[in-house]
């Protein structure tokens, strides 16, 4: 079973306002896709965070997916709410994921570990798209978080041996095939005493293998936040994940 913690929050609109228009490009082998910037405001820090199109409501979501041809947006290089409310669940806890090692999985437009070097860090960031690890990139140099890495991966061929203390991802447990090998991952990657977040929009297939994991000794607990910006919402989980 999958435990509830009490906490829960509401993400307010950054002091940008949310998304603008910016007049930089993703150039990619399909042709010229314009990007906008996102800023997130928390605290005293901003982040400024390129992306092809803001997926927040689930009407984005069902237009995103649901376009076609040349209307369809690359999956990686658009901005997510899970990782907006991961982004805010790292600087939650600060304290404890400054200088500690982080892999970022399925990293996309790279907010969440961004946010994580930006708190002090030492970050990977892998995704198998190289469209989204050039914007990783691009964004992190944006922000001032040069010294992350960013690697090609796929996690059916996985060939990362390096452990770390945080393993990070947003969004990226929708695929129920791919269960069994960020499963792997998780076994071979965690550090001794290590921990788990995974931000997701309370998806049915997501929680099959987070129930999964607690029965096998992964207990599994979560903070529940709300995105929001303007009119639309949407209650984001992020589940902590250690290992017994």
């Amino acid at each position: 079973m999958v435990y509830f913690s009490a906490r829960e929050a509401t993400l307010g609109q950054p002091r940008s306002g949310g998304t603008t228009t910016s007049p930089t490009e993703l150039h990619t082998t399909a042709g010229d896709v314009p990007l906008q910037e996102y800023r997130l405001a928390l605290g005293d820090r901003e982040w400024a965070i390129l992306h092809t199109g803001l997926v927040l409501s689930d009407e984005d979501e069902q237009r995103f997916l649901n376009a076609t041809g040349g209307a369809r947006l690359p999956y990686g290089v658009a901005l997510w709410p899970a990782a907006i409310a991961l982004a805010h669940e790292l600087v939650a806890r600060a304290d404890s994921i400054r200088d500690r090692r982080v892999l970022e999985l399925g990293a996309g437009t790279g907010l969440p570990g961004i946010v994580a070097a930006s708190l002090g860090a030492r970050v990977t960031q892998t995704d198998r798209q190289q469209a989204a690890l050039h914007l990783c990139r691009l964004n992190g140099e944006r922000n001032g978080t040069t010294s992350a890495e960013q690697r090609e991966a796929d996690w059916c061929d996985w060939r990362e041996t390096g452990t770390y203390d945080w393993i990070i991802g947003s969004d990226v447990l929708y695929f129920e095939a791919m269960h069994p090998h960020l499963r792997a991952i998780f076994e071979s990657n965690l550090a001794p005493g290590g921990q788990i977040l995974m931000s997701d929009p309370f998806r049915a297939v997501s929680l099959r293998l987070l129930e999964a994991l607690d029965a096998s000794g992964w207990p599994v607990s979560l903070s529940k936040w709300s995105v929001a910006a303007e009119a639309a919402q949407r209650p984001i989980a992020v589940y902590a994940l250690s290992r017994r």
